[in-house]
Formats: C-alpha cells, structure tokens, sequence
C-alpha cells in the first residue's frame, strides 16, 4: 500500500507543475513553462506534434502575436503510483486579438514521472473540446 503523505505530496507537485506552466506562458518565462522532462512529448490536437521542448518553441512566437494571453486550469485529476502518476485536467486558454477573443477549452491529458525528486511530464496529449472566436470585447 502506498504513503498516503507520499501520494499527497506527488499530487501537490504536479499541480504547481500545470501552475507554473501557465503562469510561465502568460509572463513569457520559458524556464517557468518548461514543464517536461528532456524528450518529453507534446501532441496538441493536430496543431503540433513533437517535444515539449519543441512546443514552447513553436508557440513562443505564437502566442507573441496577441494583445494578451490567459491560461487557467482546473478539474485536476491524479493517480500516482510510486514514480509514476497520470493526470486529466481542463485548461481554458484566452487570447486577445486585435478584433477577436479567441477561447479554447480542453483538456491536457499527462504521463508524468519523479526523476532526481522532481515530477515533469514523460507525454502531454491537448484533446479540444470547444472553440469559440468572438468580436473583441463581446460578453460570453
């Protein structure tokens, strides 16, 4: 049977992982946002395919190109075991344009691992659920 202080403390790391990820791409902090071990995995719905490392280098530019950037996660789910631990959790992401809001829900389904007492993620897979683009400044 595993510590449950142990599972705790696994579950509360990986959250302040996806904290810090999307803190990191709202402020432009890559150190922040680098979330993934070397060689991890990203698969962002048919947008990217590759490392996680190779994603934030693709959507540093990106998410230049907008007025404003904000990302919230919430419905963490985490099943740990020992080293190794799963997790679903939904993401709105918001993106202010020069005439549109574009918002995008989803969620961020994640393999993570504790090498050298640090959890990062192994493989990310982004699965969208809904899209909307607005006129800029539109109510929701």
């Amino acid at each position: 049977m595993s510590d449950p202080l142990e599972e705790l403390l696994a579950k509360q790391a990986i959250t302040e992982q996806l904290h810090r990820y999307c803190h990191g791409l709202d402020r432009f902090d890559r150190d922040l946002a680098d979330i993934w071990h070397p060689g991890g995995t990203a698969s962002y719905a048919g947008i990217f395919e590759g490392t996680g490392a190779g994603f934030l280098d693709w959507v540093w530019p990106v998410h230049e190109g907008f007025e404003a950037t904000s990302h919230q996660v919430t419905n963490i789910l985490i099943d740990v075991h020992g080293d190794r631990a799963t997790s679903e959790t939904y993401v709105t992401v918001c993106l202010r344009a020069a005439t549109t809001d574009i918002v995008d829900r989803g969620r961020y389904v994640d393999a993570w691992s504790r090498r050298d007492g640090t959890w990062a993620i192994d493989e990310r897979r982004f699965i969208g659920d809904i899209q909307q683009i607005l006129p800029r400044g539109a109510q929701q």
